[in-house]
């Protein structure tokens, strides 16, 4: 499949809305997946997970992680993350980190609604973690466009015979 630049993935990245799902490994060894909200900034993913979250302990036991950002409509980009979260500041710290919060929290709500539920949630605490993309391993994909042959975008290891591009390749959702 295409790969996405680097500017596209960072494009993509700062786009509002997205979720990410965060995969770790649980107490008895098996994969947790988790959708959550995040920030894309300074080259790191930032999320915060509450002091009593399942996938909070994971991390604190194992902190290599995997996420999937995605869209749902074409051309249906996927980022891939895999690495090691840094703790930024451990759950009590958050009054130093709040406005960080916030700007993640209106990635996906209007600002009043942010607002509201920040203050609604001040005494629960959480951790505020990152994600680094450099030197994670971080892999990109997207269907082919409108116009592109699907023969010529993608790895001929994907196909046992090769489609015409106007048999499949979608059109972008309105």
């Amino acid at each position: 499949m295409p790969r996405l630049s680097t500017d596209q993935i960072v494009e993509f990245l700062t786009e509002p809305g997205h979720l990410t799902r965060i995969a770790t490994v649980d107490t008895d060894g098996a994969p947790s997946v988790a959708p959550i909200w995040f920030l894309f900034d300074d080259g790191r993913i930032w999320f915060t997970p509450r002091e009593k979250s399942s996938w909070w302990h994971h991390i604190q036991r194992e902190p290599r992680v995997a996420m999937t950002i995605d869209e749902d409509d074409a051309p249906f980009r996927k980022v891939f993350v895999k690495g090691t979260v840094t703790v930024e500041h451990p759950p009590g710290e958050d009054d130093a980190w709040r406005s960080r919060y916030r700007d993640i929290a209106i990635r996906y709500t209007p600002d009043a609604f942010a607002d509201a539920y920040i203050n609604a949630t001040v005494h629960e605490p959480r951790a505020l973690l990152s994600l680094p993309c450099d030197p994670a391993a971080v892999t990109s994909w997207r269907m082919p466009l409108q116009g592109e042959d699907p023969a010529e975008v993608w790895a001929p290891q994907y196909y046992h015979r090769r489609p015409a591009p106007e048999e499949w390749v979608p059109e972008r959702r309105v």
